[in-house]
């Protein structure tokens, strides 16, 4: 049962969590599996706990040989090979590799806390090596978590709206949160923030972004809105990251304008040609196996006329990616597929007759690297280039869809939180809070759920060994 507001005020908890997400759970049950009196206080309601965990489907895990659902191997220099060509070296390396090596530890510590996995899904995401899939996606995982927090006693207050951090000497002393209308100020001796980034504050985005930002879509929660980062920052705490830095993703420009989830994300891009309301082509892509690139083609969108960009496909490739939740736009012929997306035709069609005169025979291996690259074409499309001439053609909308941002607090690899006058003595933060030291920009698939469960594991057992 959720006590009152004066119940709450009235204890002193040894931990109290904000957050409700996957970084939060883990910090919550980890503190609790060590003696704390944890409160977990979720801002969102209960049907919409778990912010952005909610919407995921895997982990992205080091291994040096098969492990449960996962193939092969994946070691750690490969996996920070990944990271840095995704962030193009913007990355604290200390932080990486901590998270990188801990991840094979935490897919046990998952499994022997309710989550369960599955086969690699098909499609162009093919991770069957690097990720582990939660069978039953995001929600099954958070839903497992708030079990475990339960039996361990942690209390859980839901709609809990944490408006300020009260610190003072350096030292956590409460949290001011607004619950049901009324203001209440809750004790404790040790906090750990995990209530992500800001995505949900529009206007943030814009004084970040400029104007564009405002045609954006939050595929993510929209209870992220940064009231805890802005707080932390205004008093001091150190930054990481560049707040026009984010998960930001090609989504389906008929999702709604929040809380879209993963399934509003396309990933038809590499086996067709991208144009904007122009008709052209604006970037190769093949550049790379889908799960390195997917991630950079929200803020390619959000470069071109009016945010917006088109995914054209062909008959042979409709079968080759996992479906958005909306049917695609079709037509028997090009000019007919442009006019019906609001494209000049006759530029749509002198764009794909170049890009087919420019493709070359050759082995097509959609699920890797093949080589298969047009001749002769800029921008180039470096693999999985067949001609786009096989009817009935297939058009989608793309607009940019932020997941969460970059913009944090500085951590140190024990989780406490950075400031002007040092570490925080009781402090601490994880997941998408702290994320940008970690993601100077660009995405790995999974690796945000890594760097939540890795340092939320770390914030609960320290918070826990601080107050024990």
């Amino acid at each position: 049962m959720m006590p009152t507001a004066d119940a709450m005020a009235a204890t002193c908890w040894d931990v109290v969590v904000v957050g409700g997400g996957n970084a939060a759970l883990t910090a919550a049950i980890t503190a609790a599996e060590r003696g704390a009196r944890v409160l977990l206080l979720e801002g969102a309601p209960r049907p919409y706990r778990g912010g952005n965990s909610r919407h995921t489907r895997n982990f992205r895990c080091r291994h040096e040989g098969p492990l449960s659902v996962l193939t092969g191997s994946y070691g750690e220099e490969e996996y920070l090979r990944d990271l840095l060509l995704v962030t193009g070296g913007k990355t604290d390396e200390e932080l990486a590799r901590l998270t990188i090596r801990s991840s094979e530890a935490c897919f046990g510590w998952m499994l022997a806390h309710g989550v369960h996995f599955q086969p690699s899904l098909s499609g162009t995401l093919s991770l069957s090596r690097t990720n582990a899939f939660f069978l039953g996606g995001g929600k099954a995982l958070v839903n497992a978590y708030y079990n475990v927090a339960a039996d361990l006693g942690v209390v859980v207050v839901y709609e809990a709206e944490v408006r300020h951090v009260v610190l003072r000497d350096g030292r956590f002393e409460a949290v001011e949160v607004r619950l049901a209308g009324q203001e209440v100020s809750v004790r404790g001796r040790a906090v750990v923030l995990a209530a992500g980034g800001f995505q949900g504050d529009i206007d943030w985005l814009a004084r970040a972004w400029g104007p564009a930002a405002r045609n954006f879509l939050i595929r993510g929660t929209p209870y992220n809105r940064g009231v805890v980062l802005r707080d932390m920052l205004d008093q001091g705490a150190d930054s990481v990251g560049d707040p026009t830095q984010c998960h930001c993703v090609a989504i389906d420009g008929r999702a709604p304008k929040f809380d879209g989830g993963i399934v509003t994300r396309l990933d038809c891009v590499p086996f067709g040609v991208v144009v904007n309301r122009n008709g052209e082509r604006f970037h190769d892509e093949g550049e790379d196996v889908w799960p390195k690139r997917y991630a950079i083609w929200g803020r390619l969108v959000a470069a071109q006329p009016e945010q917006v960009a088109y995914a054209i496909i062909d008959a042979k490739s409709a079968e080759l990616f996992m479906p958005s939740v909306y049917p695609p736009v079709t037509a028997p012929t090009l000019e007919e597929l442009g006019s019906r997306l609001g494209i000049a035709a006759d530029r749509l069609s002198a764009t794909v007759a170049a890009f087919n005169a420019s493709c070359r025979p050759g082995p097509f291996h959609p699920t890797e690297i093949d080589g298969l690259a047009t001749r002769g074409l800029v921008p180039p499309k470096s693999n999985w280039a067949r001609p786009i001439d096989t009817p009935p053609f297939q058009g989608y909308a793309l607009r940019p869809g932020v997941t969460f941002t970059y913009l944090g607090l500085k951590v140190d690899a024990t989780a406490r939180v950075a400031g002007s006058g040092g570490r925080y003595d009781n402090v601490w933060a994880a997941g998408e809070m702290m994320a940008g030291s970690i993601l100077g920009q660009g995405y790995l698939a999974g690796f945000g759920m890594t760097i939540g469960t890795v340092f939320g594991r770390i914030a609960g057992e320290e918070a826990a060994a601080h107050v024990a």
